[in-house]
Parts: C-alpha cells; sequence; structure tokens
C-alpha cells in the first residue's frame, strides 16, 4: 500500500504516518512546515522509518499535482490545513487558501491522475455552527444540550459560521459531490476534541494539551500567574485519543466499500465527554496543584456542547474508541512531562 499523507507533519498527520510505517507499507509526506512542532514531528518520523518528504505547500496546485502524479497513492489522508477558528478571524483570506483552495487541489489532483485514490478528510464539528438554537441546561460543572445526550449525529443541520467554519465547511461539501458526480472514494470525519502525542498545542487549538501544559508549569513554577479561559468553563466537548483516531482511519480505509462518499461524527462519544472545569478537577487530583484561572468572554460562535453520535461509525466499520478519558489524559501527561 502507497499512503500519501499531507500535513504529515502535524499532529494527526504524524500519528498516522507513524502507524503506516509500523505496517511495513510506503509513506509519502507532504508538508510545509509551517506550524509549530512540525518539524520536531519530521525529525521524530525520520526516527520511525524510510519515507519519501515533499517540503511543498498544500495552496499549490503544481505541488500537490506532483505528489499525486509521482507517488499515486492507494491512500491519501487530507490533513494540511489552518485548524484554529481564531486565526480564521484574524486572517481569512489565508484561512481560505490552505482549507478551501488546497482541499479543492488534492481532489482535482486526485480527479486527474489518480482516481482510485481512497481520499480521507479531517473536517470538524465547526460544520454546525454555535449550535445556539438547541436547548441547555446550566449544572454545576457542565452545559447539557437537552435531547441530545448521546451525541449529534451527522443528521443536524448544517450551518457554517466563522471563515474557519466555511473553510472546512466548503471543504468538507466538496468531498462528498466528488464522490457524487465524479465517482472518488472519499471518506469525510467531522472531528471533535482530539488529543495524545505529536500534539503541539497553543492557547487557540489543543485545548487538553493546553490545559495540561498550565498544570505542569504551575506544579514546576513555571507559570505563578493565573491563566485565562474563554466562557464559563463549562462548555463540553467528547475527547479522543490519538490511537483511536489512528484505528478509526484505517477500519474506515478496510470498509470502503461501505464508506466511501460518506460522513462520519467523530470523538470519544458520550462516555468521553467532559467541561473545561471538569478537565481542571482531574488534573488538580492527578497533579496535585490548584488550577487557578481568569475569565474571558466567550470566544466567537463557541459552541457550549459538542458530543459525536458516533453510532453510524460503529455501524458501517465497526469502530469505537478504546481509550477512556482518564486514560488518555494520563498519557498527554507523561508526553508533555
Amino acid at each position: 500500500m502507497r499512503y500519501l499523507v499531507t500535513g504529515g507533519c502535524g499532529f494527526l498527520g504524524s500519528n498516522l504516518a507513524a502507524e503506516v510505517l509500523r505496517q511495513g507499507d510506503e509513506l509519502f509526506v507532504f508538508d510545509n512546515l509551517s506550524r509549530e512542532g512540525a518539524y520536531l514531528n519530521l525529525k521524530w518520523l525520520q526516527e520511525q522509518g524510510q519515507f519519501k518528504f515533499y517540503n511543498s505547500d498544500i495552496r499549490s496546485y503544481n505541488d500537490v499535482e506532483k505528489a499525486v502524479r509521482e507517488v499515486k497513492p492507494d491512500v491519501l489522508f487530507h490533513l494540511a490545513g489552518q485548524v484554529a477558528m481564531t486565526t480564521s478571524l484574524d486572517d481569512p483570506r489565508r484561512d481560505f487558501e490552505i482549507n478551501v483552495l488546497g482541499g479543492h487541489n488534492v481532489l482535482e489532483a486526485v480527479r486527474k491522475f489518480s482516481s482510485d485514490t481512497i481520499v480521507t478528510y479531517s473536517s470538524t464539528n465547526k460544520v454546525y455552527g454555535d449550535l445556539e438554537d438547541i436547548e441547555y441546561i446550566e449544572a454545576d460543572t457542565r452545559f447539557i444540550a437537552k435531547g441530545f445526550e448521546k451525541g449529534f449525529d451527522e443528521n443536524l443541520r448544517l450551518n457554517f459560521q466563522s471563515p474557519y467554519g466555511c473553510s472546512k465547511g466548503a471543504t468538507d461539501q466538496y468531498m462528498l459531490d466528488y464522490a457524487r458526480m465524479f465517482g472518488l472514494k472519499t471518506i469525510v470525519f467531522r472531528h471533535s476534541s482530539i488529543f495524545g502525542g505529536r500534539q503541539f498545542s497553543t492557547f487557540d487549538q489543543g485545548w487538553i494539551g493546553w490545559f495540561v501544559k498550565q498544570a505542569l508549569d504551575i506544579k514546576s513554577g513555571k507559570l505563578t500567574m493565573p491563566f485565562t479561559i474563554s466562557g464559563t468553563g463549562k462548555q463540553v466537548r467528547d475527547v479522543l485519543f490519538a490511537s483511536d483516531l489512528v484505528s478509526c482511519y484505517f477500519d474506515a480505509i478496510k470498509a470502503i466499500g461501505a464508506t466511501a462518499g460518506q460522513v462520519y461524527n467523530i470523538g470519544g462519544g458520550a462516555k468521553n465527554s467532559m467541561s473545561l472545569l471538569e478537565l481542571f478537577g482531574m488534573l488538580e487530583e492527578i497533579v496535585g496543584i490548584k488550577m487557578q484561572y481568569t475569565r474571558l468572554p466567550v470566544r466567537q460562535s463557541d459552541q457550549k456542547v459538542f458530543i459525536a453520535n458516533i453510532a453510524k461509525a460503529k455501524a458501517d466499520f465497526e469502530w469505537q474508541p478504546i481509550v477512556n478519558k482518564a486514560s488518555g489524559l494520563l498519557g498527554m501527561i507523561e508526553w508533555l512531562s
């Protein structure tokens, strides 16, 4: 099998690329190394095995076409992207070029030169908007979406908000339409929160890793002032550990007869949901510190709750998470330490 991973030096990309090497298949990594930690992930991957690296930009059709024509991959994991909603508000044009133009470059190159390739796309729960039309119950440590206790499935109406939601949503829909119109074997994963090793979190992306870092910095004495959170801290996400994400992608590929042209909400599910406040409670107990923070206003277009209903993924390709949120958090702490 020949695998091409765009954004292969990012968090998701490096974990998937490492699994390709572990399985003994041919790996090709496409990345421009612009994201924090990307170079470190490249060096780490080079320690795992041999592969060809394209130091290339997803915004360049020539770069994308060259890689697809040369590799003609059996599978293309399209993970290259602008990944933060706040960054999209600061520079919406760049967000568009990376996410929409980049995604379309991938689809056109595959359509023209490697039409048998399986293409997976890393989409987002932000395609559903802020979900403010849902009724919420405010409990002591979290918001609860009334009537959606098992999570949101793929039938939830689309409502692109923020440049990030629009750009990811546009390519999400292009992926599905290229399956309908041109017969490409595309799979769309709308992710909730993912965390684990090789994730270099920032204040606006990778929230679990970011707050674990705050806890460890408090423990070591590097952080003496309260850190900030946006909103009340009761906003909820379901969390998925990196190893479960890897199994999701490979299981879906094995079942391509059922998964081609389909979209899946992917996360840890209701059992692995947590709020910021609940995360802080776990960290205080594990690390032995007090999480001292100050509140900022709610972020634009933020969701009070998003929990993925993962029943469709289980039905179509027999996937479900194995790592629970407590074990995953310990793994995150160990890696960041």
